[in-house]
């Protein structure tokens, strides 16, 4: 048995030394050796002229290993460290008090704090070499860099885009130890240097972005809107040279600004109607396809029926006769009408396609989304109208000026560029990014014809405020309602202008678009014409191209007359009075109240009756009568949305039950019948808006 048991005993012996041991020996070794990790240097990104626009700076990181921290000194050890990096004590002492072998105590430390950590020499505590990201600018171009996170990887913007590029290869510190978690006397320590990242080197130029930055300041300043947006494209190569939003954050700084701010860019995300800017559309398809020709001529009387709606020009009283140039110049919405119409929803489609406005246009961020079309299939002459003075059909910035910039480039789309090349920590390209076209939208004289047509905007027409003095410049000025819940919102607007310079041969496409701007102020040929004649100004001179001394000087800036448009007064009476008043303050009327009531007794002017926008109304209140506690009286509520007519209702003790959607266009209990209290009142809604009192 003896002998039974020791050749077992050998056999093992044998097998451990022999079969297992290499495999013993590595896991033996894996678990007393200790890794501190050492990040990678992440790569550097350059602007276009090899300017710095973000790199990392080397900055000490502090960590500990629990297991060599005594049990007794763990509380002494844990107040000497906060007290040394401002952190609070109880976080340290359950940093310390884990049950693993490495754990962080604070990342990327100031000098001070580091070194206040070094002369305490605390056994398990030490300092390791980290990269801190440096954006140099502030927030120059934010959303278009992004960020970095602690673990040195990227999280927004081309940080994130070409993270795998610009992080590296992180490195490590390997330390041996014996079973207590102490150091060995000569033992091995082994340093693994990390690789650093490659740089990326970008279209943007650092000085067309200060001009950028500079305006869209300008712009909140004076306009206090909701978004702004101003890009900068050369339309040859399809290269982005500026690229600014507003609100806007600083990089370095991200955790103090909130996320609805830095974590989505508006350039590429945000999608509106673009109004009158979508006409240079319109315009080119119409001119490739032939449907019309610059000395076709038009009569504007103001207004022009498709199906059952007036599609009114913004000039009251309309143009009257004048010639395509002329429509453009004018930016007359019956012509551009007749004109889409004239193309039809098929070719109109086609080109909507071709310029790219149904899919992303790649560029190279995170976050683009695709703008929004009716199917093809479900499209009315309506809409066709409506979408050739840019309703009806919504667009990203992006897409806009990519599209746009096709007619500055001989009718050809090319894909936008943010990245140049990719090189290597010595300056070595290793990857590099040419101009890339995508199709022939338009022909060449087409584009040519379509120039012309804009130069005339600018020289002559809606877009004078956008003339660049010494170089010209073209471009479309657009002016559309916001879209909320299916349907316009009063008094919010985008503003925008696209525009090209010099006039003659662009060297820059630039789209400046300004969301909800407040005050008196909203037109494109107000609040952003002039941006881009700043920027545009600004640029032409720092790319030294030469001056046109030859161009014209528009006599004198456009200015735009508001209309007075026919509107029809809704039917307020039995309505709670601060509704009512809301209602039409909303809708732009002037509003003055008698009595002292809570409800709406009778008005002047009667409800459906035709007056100019911002006449004044005059409601009389009156007290509830007998009854009408219990016994509401039912307004008149159409032409209200759902929100709007399910508000009233709730007011008077009333609740809704609403069929479909849009407007509120027939209910179920007429206008000034009484019902008992807690009644459901039955609505039925449409797109299109039914005026009240008609």
């Amino acid at each position: 048995m003896a002998s039974a048991v020791l050749l077992l005993l050998i056999f093992r012996l044998v097998w451990l030394q022999l079969v297992e041991g290499d495999k013993l020996r590595a896991e033996a070794q894996e678990i007393r050796m200790r890794d501190v990790p050492v990040e990678a240097k992440r790569g550097i990104i350059f602007d276009c002229k090899g300017n710095e626009l973000t790199s990392s700076v080397s900055v000490d990181s502090a960590y500990a290993f629990p297991p060599q921290i005594k049990d007794e000194d763990r509380r002494q050890t844990a107040d000497k460290i906060a007290y040394a990096l401002d952190m609070d004590k109880e976080d340290v002492y359950k940093k310390l008090t884990q049950n693993v072998g490495f754990v962080w105590l604070k990342r990327r430390l100031d000098r001070e704090s580091a070194q206040n950590l070094k002369e305490l020499k605390l056994d398990g505590v030490a300092l390791v070499e980290e990269n801190k990201r440096f954006y140099r600018q502030e927030s120059l171009a934010a959303h278009v860099l992004g960020f970095a996170g602690d673990d040195n990887q990227g999280l927004t913007g081309l940080e994130s885009v070409y993270d795998h590029e610009l992080k590296g290869k992180p490195g490590r510190i390997v330390i041996e130890q014996d079973a207590l978690g102490d150091d060995i006397p000569k033992a091995m320590h082994k340093y693994i240097p990390p690789v650093p990242g490659n740089n990326l080197v970008l279209t943007i130029d650092q000085n067309i972005q200060f001009f950028v930055e500079r305006e869209l300041d300008h712009i909140v300043e004076k306009h206090q809107p909701k978004l702004a947006v101003i890009i900068v494209m050369n339309p040859k190569t399809g290269e982005i040279l500026a690229m600014g939003n507003r609100p806007t954050f600083a990089p370095g700084d991200w955790r103090q600004y909130p996320q609805s701010i830095w974590d989505r860019n508006p350039s590429v995300w945000y999608t509106y109607e673009p109004g009158s800017t979508f006409k240079i559309i319109t315009a080119a398809a119409a001119l490739e396809e032939g449907a019309v020709r610059t000395s076709d001529t038009f009569y504007d009387p103001g207004s022009i029926k498709v199906a059952d709606r007036n599609i009114r020009c913004w000039y009251d009283g309309g143009h009257g006769s004048q010639t395509f140039e002329e429509v453009c110049q004018n930016s007359c919405n019956p012509g551009f009408v007749t004109v889409g119409l004239r193309l039809g929803k098929d070719k109109f489609y086609k080109y909507i396609s071709a310029f790219g406005f149904t899919r992303k246009t790649g560029i190279c961020l995170s976050g683009e989304e695709i703008g929004l079309q009716i199917p093809q299939n479900e499209v009315t002459d309506l809409n066709i109208a409506t979408m050739s003075i840019g309703q009806s059909i919504a667009v990203t910035p992006i897409q806009l000026v990519t599209a746009a910039a096709a007619v500055a480039n001989g009718g050809v789309l090319l894909k936008p560029i943010l990245v140049k090349a990719i090189t290597d920590p010595d300056g070595k390209e290793i990857k590099e990014f040419k101009p890339e076209e995508v199709r022939q939208v338009i022909s060449e004289n087409t584009a040519k014809t379509l120039m012309s047509l804009l130069t005339g905007v600018v020289q002559k027409g809606s877009g004078k405020n956008a003339f660049v003095d010494g170089y010209g410049a073209a471009g479309k000025t657009g002016t559309a309602q916001v879209v909320e819940r299916g349907g316009y919102v009063s008094g919010k607007y985008v503003a925008s202008f696209m525009g090209y310079a010099p006039a003659d041969d662009p060297q820059i496409a630039a789209l400046v678009m300004v969301a909800e701007p407040t005050g008196s102020e909203y037109f494109g040929s107000q609040v952003a014409a002039p941006a881009f004649k700043a920027v545009a100004q600004d640029t032409l001179r720092y790319l030294q191209v030469p001056e046109r001394p030859q161009v014209e000087k528009p006599k004198l800036p456009f200015v735009y007359e508001q209309p007075k448009l026919k509107v029809t007064v809704p039917n307020l009476e039995h309505f709670p009075a601060e509704e009512a008043k809301n209602i039409l303050l909303n809708t732009g009327f002037v509003v003055q109240s008698r009595g002292d009531g809570t409800i709406v007794g009778s008005q002047v002017p009667k409800g459906g009756v035709q007056v100019t926008d911002g006449t004044t109304v005059i409601l009389e209140l009156r007290l509830l009568e007998p009854g009408e506690d219990n016994e509401p009286t039912v307004p008149d509520l159409r032409g209200l949305t759902i929100k709007e007519a399910g508000g009233i209702l709730e007011k008077l003790g009333l609740h809704i039950k609403p069929l479909g959607t849009g407007f509120a266009f027939a209910q179920q209990s007429l206008p000034g019948s009484r019902v008992a209290k807690g009644t459901t009142i039955t609505v039925e809604f449409k797109e299109e808006r039914e005026r009240s009192g008609q």
